[in-house]
């Protein structure tokens, strides 16, 4: 099997886990991976029901954009993605849902605050949401806009130790150096989200742990001394 086919069957695969976990209904959500030594992107095409969709179908795309292989349109969020693709130069994938806990905190415009130890275990910090895009910004490339958001958004937070951002207004946007990677944060990122929801609903005054705490759970998981798993 090429390396090209190898990334339409991950591509496919991490489609097709957001729709086991729930994260998507009908066509709300793509997922896409990236081939760095050939810089092509393959991505979900634009409104094909998952029910319907096989690895054949998705789109490859070279990174600047112009079609390689594929007859469909590719998803409308693959100029996002490719913002994404060349800015951070250690992701392999990136997944966009309209879940509904993390879609919620991105309409209201309110970062996720690190409640607990499942979240630092994922997150080494809040989980980041981009302001508002301006009147321009939408009428014009609107969604090459929405990844320079993002970009702006982590001029200085690291996107390995955050795998998420929330675009205001429109929902979460996760990413991995695998298309599986990107999907499993898609998930644990949805997971926080109802759990951050839940807890401000039961306690309004809660407040973020520890940094400590925090950072006793990130680094154990993702530090240069990490502990956690098999080695």
């Amino acid at each position: 099997m090429s390396e090209l086919q190898q990334l339409r069957e991950q591509v496919y695969e991490a489609n097709m886990e957001i729709v086991r976990r729930g994260l998507v209904l009908y066509t709300f959500g793509n997922a896409s991976g990236i081939l760095r030594g050939d810089n092509l992107v393959a991505i979900k095409p634009s409104g094909v029901p998952y029910e319907e969709l096989r690895p054949a179908d998705l789109v490859v795309v070279r990174l600047d954009g112009s079609p390689v292989e594929g007859t469909l349109r590719p998803s409308s969020d693959l100029p996002t993605h490719l913002v994404l693709y060349r800015a951070f130069a250690e992701i392999g994938g990136v997944v966009h849902t309209h879940s509904t806990f993390a879609t919620s905190w991105a309409q209201a415009g309110r970062e996720i605050p690190c409640l607990g130890t499942t979240h630092a275990d994922y997150f080494h910090g809040p989980v980041p949401v981009t302001p508002p895009l301006d009147a321009g910004d939408i009428e014009g490339d609107y969604e090459a806009k929405t990844g320079d958001a993002v970009v702006r958004r982590f001029a200085n937070l690291d996107p390995g130790s955050f795998s998420a951002v929330l675009v205001h207004g429109h929902g979460p946007f996760c990413w991995g150096p695998t298309p599986a990677k990107a999907a499993h944060a898609a998930v644990v990122l949805e997971e926080i989200a109802r759990m951050a929801y839940y807890t401000i609903t039961l306690n309004a005054g809660a407040r973020p742990i520890s940094r400590a705490l925090h950072d006793k759970h990130f680094l154990r998981k993702h530090g240069p001394g990490r502990y956690y798993g098999q080695p």
